[in-house]
């Protein structure tokens, strides 16, 4: 009786919850649990595994240094020495990362190039944290920032950071109220930067 009541005003209490809001609150929880850094997991399997891990989890694809294929199956990836799979390329289209998850990035060495499109979690704050780490600073050559809708100025200019970042697209990104100026930062910060915009 007790978990029939209990029952009976937990459906008393969605009725009073529309249920796209109710789906939100379901999805973004859901999608925080897969954003949780597992540090345990880092250290057991190496850095390039964990966050392999992470990514495909989110929706993400990588591909590894060395191979054409993009890694789009979480089951299917490839197991071997700790160290032997280092990852060189991220596509996070319609994924679900978000800035919980970017620790997994730290102990990335190889990582060249990054997409992020359609990714609703990626804010300024996520770019911010991307632009510090120092291993990215070092490997990172080539980035796409398309329709993501909660990234302004304020995280494009913190991309200056990237000091050897070779190319750069942005486009549809509402967010980016000031393009001249902000552009300007970037190519005054990064003189050899080939900047691709697509930005009404």
């Amino acid at each position: 009786m007790m978990l029939t009541g209990a029952l009976r005003r937990h459906g008393d209490l969605r009725k009073k919850v529309p249920p796209g809001e109710t789906r939100r609150h379901f999805w973004g929880w859901l999608n925080a649990i897969f954003n949780k850094v597992d540090h345990e997991r880092i250290q057991a399997v190496g850095p390039d595994r964990a966050a392999s891990e992470w990514l495909l989890r989110c929706g993400a694809h990588v591909r590894y240094h060395g191979h054409d294929k993009w890694q789009q199956d979480y089951s299917g990836l490839p197991s071997g020495p700790l160290g032997k799979y280092r990852i060189q390329a991220i596509n996070a289209t319609d994924s679900c990362i978000m800035y919980r998850g970017f620790d997994y990035l730290d102990g990335l060495e190889r990582v060249e190039e990054i997409t992020f499109c359609r990714c609703n979690y990626i804010r300024d704050e996520c770019l911010q944290r991307l632009s510090q780490i120092p291993n990215l600073q070092k490997s990172l050559l080539r980035l796409w920032i398309t329709s993501c809708g909660n990234v302004t100025d304020k995280g494009i200019i913190a991309l200056s950071q990237l000091s050897n970042l070779e190319y750069l697209f942005l486009g549809d990104l509402p967010g980016i109220k000031h393009k001249e100026s902000t552009t300007q930062i970037l190519r005054k910060s990064m003189p050899a930067l080939e900047l691709q915009l697509d930005l009404k």
